[in-house]
């Protein structure tokens, strides 16, 4: 279960014997892992400014989560032909999430602990706001060449009325640099292509006998040319109109067709190389059109180990690309930082929910998926001391307890955020 806990109590024998008791009755009935959850002493000033800050944090890890999903997603958007790892690829400070998680540790350098907590708030906010903005313009520029890719792949995909011919036609089809002579492509459906055969060198005067030739066929019918002579063209488009012949209107321009499919490839490249890029001379080359590769090394790179059926062998290696790299980059930078506000966030309530001085203890619990009601009502007995009006309406939930409404909001008698880490779905 990818759902995770984080709760605290005060810090007093009391409550470390209440502490000592939850461990030992979720560990016995495999309610759930525990484990502790370190949080630096932080510099706690005023009251009025935790309440303050109690409602920016709130804001901030909805903000923050809502980031590394995007992250997250994309990530799995960019990496289409490899979706299954993509789990693999979201990391924390290099470990997975999970392990990241259950040890986490302040990081003291990024966010120094003898700032007021303001600061450190304003901080964790300014570097998720700034990935989300680096997120928006690099997924803009991978869009756009995503976008261009689909367009002309969409050519390609129409049935011969309607999709490109760069990839079908060829130069030997066609009369060209003739004065008086064109060739012309017209689409015959499967059902009239002896009537076609029949009737071509009638429909108009001065058609090149025997010119007709199908280039090409899709499920609904054929690619013919024919030869003609300029000046009785328009009539016979205009009759080959009348038996149901749909010339295509294609003049061949062998540097317009080698521009298309140069552009095609080059799109096709470009968003590729988004996700790996060769650091050597690719031996995937026409001698392997009856071999095949085997991926030896994985990890940030990939060696390739390219094999021919004549015995010979070569290897190509593949970094990332730079998308695919900062985004793994910037996903654990966000969700590192989400674990802080996180902390944070417990640090903040557990004040203003204890008091002072500050003590309090911090646990991350991982619920079993079946036993997540029956955690909930050992929590509640644990720790219902600590507010017995929440934890006897929460027990009853008929009972209406004026001034708490916890319809709105989850609230027990100890502090809970969750953190769920099901960030692809």
């Amino acid at each position: 279960m990818s759902e995770f806990w984080l709760i605290s109590a005060p810090g007093d024998k009391t409550n470390l014997q209440a502490w000592e008791r939850m461990n030992t009755v979720t560990s016995k009935s495999n309610l759930s892992s525990n484990s502790k959850f370190h949080i630096p002493d932080l510099k706690v000033g005023t009251l009025d400014a935790l309440v303050g800050l109690s409602d920016e944090l709130g804001k901030l890890d909805s903000f923050a989560e809502s980031v590394i999903k995007k992250i997250a997603q994309y990530i799995g958007e960019v990496m289409e032909d490899s979706k299954d790892k993509v789990q693999e690829n979201l990391l924390a400070n290099g470990v997975d999430l999970i392990s990241y998680l259950t040890r986490f540790e302040w990081d003291m350098a990024k966010y120094p602990i003898k700032q007021p907590l303001k600061n450190i708030s304003e901080a964790l906010a300014k570097q998720v706001t700034q990935i989300e903005t680096d997120l928006k313009t690099r997924s803009a520029a991978y869009n756009n060449i995503k976008g261009n890719l689909q367009s002309l792949e969409k050519k390609t995909m129409g049935n011969l009325l309607t999709r490109t011919l760069a990839d079908i036609v060829h130069k030997e089809d066609f009369v060209l640099n003739s004065e008086y002579l064109i060739t012309l492509l017209v689409v015959v459906p499967k059902s009239s292509y002896l009537q076609w055969q029949k009737t071509y060198e009638s429909l108009s005067d001065m058609v090149v006998p025997r010119s007709t030739k199908m280039i090409a066929e899709d499920a609904e019918g054929g690619l013919f040319t024919v030869t003609l002579f300029r000046k009785v063209m328009d009539d016979f488009k205009a009759k080959a109109r009348e038996n149901r012949f749909m010339v295509r209107e294609f003049y061949y321009d062998e540097k317009e067709l080698k521009c298309e499919k140069e552009e095609l490839m080059k799109l096709a490249s470009d968003k590729k190389q988004q996700y790996w890029q060769p650091l050597l001379p690719a031996c995937l080359s026409t001698s392997l059109r009856n071999g095949f590769i085997v991926p030896t090394v994985s990890g940030e790179c990939w060696l390739w180990s390219c094999f021919t059926q004549r015995g010979d062998h070569s290897t190509v290696l593949f970094s990332q690309g730079p998308l695919l790299r900062w985004l793994k980059v910037n996903f654990s930078e966000a969700f590192v930082a989400w674990i802080h506000v996180k902390a944070l966030r417990v640090f903040v309530e557990s004040v203003l929910r204890y008091g002072l001085p500050v003590n309090f203890q911090a646990m991350l619990l991982q619920p079993n998926r079946k036993s997540v009601k029956r955690l909930r009502d050992v929590l509640n007995v644990v720790f219902k001391h600590l507010d017995e009006v929440a934890a006897a309406s929460i027990m009853d939930p008929s009972m209406d307890i004026p001034g708490l409404q916890l319809s709105n909001q989850e609230y027990y008698p100890y502090v809970y955020f969750k953190i769920d880490l099901s960030l692809l779905d």
